[in-house]
């Protein structure tokens, strides 16, 4: 019983370390309005943000690259993350031409995502734009056709995740090919969802 406690104790004061050692997250930007549309044709808007702490990307379904690992990746942390409602994973394109809402919902069913917490979203490309390099800070650009090595070599895109906090502001960067990537995502998620709402 006491080595139970202990064991209870010694976890307590290693979570609140680990809080601690959350890295800052300042307010960088403040996300601004837009209208694009989810896996299930769907509108999905600024409003669509609020109240959430969450953690998004960018992809292409088509990608010969990093893009089946990033989404992978996000995959493992629908699994890992606080069971909270709070809680929302978002999945950009950055080919609105050919990843319809249906395609991106086939896709989306590769890697089991569950759309009641993670959202597939495409429409034009402006709009995809000033979410996603605006407000996001990700990059997207179009690969120009004699720099492409293949014909799903399309696109240069971040291979960053970024968190964006329940008032629509996005507090943080992390590269998911960094080995402590999830551990740092988990703990930032942690700290924004102790963050009162006003």
């Amino acid at each position: 019983m006491l080595a139970t406690i202990v064991c209870i104790a010694v976890a307590f004061v290693w979570s609140q370390i680990n809080d601690a050692r959350a890295p800052g997250l300042p307010v960088i930007s403040q996300l601004p309005e837009f209208g694009l549309t989810n896996q299930n044709s769907q509108p999905f808007t600024k409003a669509s943000l609020l109240g959430y702490v969450t953690i998004a990307d960018i992809i292409f379904t088509r990608c010969g690259g990093p893009c089946p690992e990033m989404t992978r990746k996000m995959s493992t942390l629908q699994q890992g993350l606080p069971n909270d409602p709070a809680v929302h994973l978002l999945t950009l394109t950055t080919d609105p031409g050919y990843d319809t809402p249906e395609v991106l919902k086939q896709w989306a069913g590769r890697f089991n995502a569950n759309f009641s917490k993670w959202s597939f979203v495409t429409g034009p490309k402006s709009e995809i734009a000033r979410l996603a390099v605006g407000g996001l800070k990700l990059v997207a650009e179009e690969k120009p056709s004699q720099e492409r090595t293949s014909a799903e070599d399309l696109f240069i895109h971040s291979t960053i995740f970024v968190i964006v906090d329940k008032q629509a502001r996005l507090r943080g960067a992390f590269d998911s090919t960094d080995a402590d990537f999830e551990k740092r995502i988990r703990a930032a998620v942690k700290k924004l969802l102790k963050e009162r709402d006003a």
